[in-house]
């Protein structure tokens, strides 16, 4: 353990404790990553963790908000800086290009949880919750595009959110197991884009 982490503030070390398990679920797994390996990764003790977090799925639902924060951010940050949401939508898109970039961290955690939820209803009910909350926010992003012009009205915008959502998964099983490369998911990105306008 190093001296700057005895030293942290309280939300620091907390803030710290939960990118560290971040990085550490991304790279591995939710099941296969262990407390002990992620206090070791943050240069705490087991113990400091737990003074923290009560279980490793408290460090994990904590982990989903932060990437989850973080992914709003983001968004937020490209509809300001878009002519229209439906080029929001579009830089959104290709906004994941990075392994450390919170989007693909935010599909990532997902698909773990996916395989966990079914064992653990706490993890489910959760996962629910902050589902439906990305959901709202895209279809809000939807809602505003047709306000101005920029997204056909004709489209739903509950069930055009659910379909990003899905297709945030599918990319990231895609990378996981090598179903789809970068050309096919910009194919479907500008197919999801041409039907938006269209």
């Amino acid at each position: 353990m190093s001296a700057t982490a005895t030293r942290m503030p309280a939300a620091e070390r907390r803030r710290h404790l939960v990118e560290t398990a971040i990085r550490l679920f991304t790279e591995g797994s939710y099941r296969g990553t262990t407390t002990a390996e992620i206090a070791r990764a943050a240069g705490v003790s087991e113990p400091i963790l737990y003074r923290h977090f009560a279980s490793k799925r408290d460090l994990y639902l904590a982990a989903l908000e932060h990437v989850w924060e973080k992914t709003r951010g983001s968004w937020e940050k490209s509809l300001e800086d878009s002519p229209d949401a439906c080029a929001a939508v579009e830089a959104i898109g290709k906004g994941h290009v990075s392994v450390r970039s919170a989007k693909l961290q935010l599909a990532e955690l997902w698909v773990q949880a996916l395989g966990e939820a079914s064992e653990d209803p706490d993890l489910r009910r959760h996962v629910r919750r902050h589902m439906r909350e990305v959901h709202e926010f895209v279809a809000g992003l939807i809602r505003r595009g047709q306000a101005q012009g920029a997204i056909s009205s004709e489209r739903d915008p509950d069930a055009e959110a659910w379909i990003m959502l899905a297709g945030g998964i599918l990319g990231m099983v895609g990378r996981r197991v090598g179903l789809l490369d970068d050309a096919e998911l910009a194919a479907i990105r500008a197919a999801r884009l041409a039907w938006l306008r269209a």
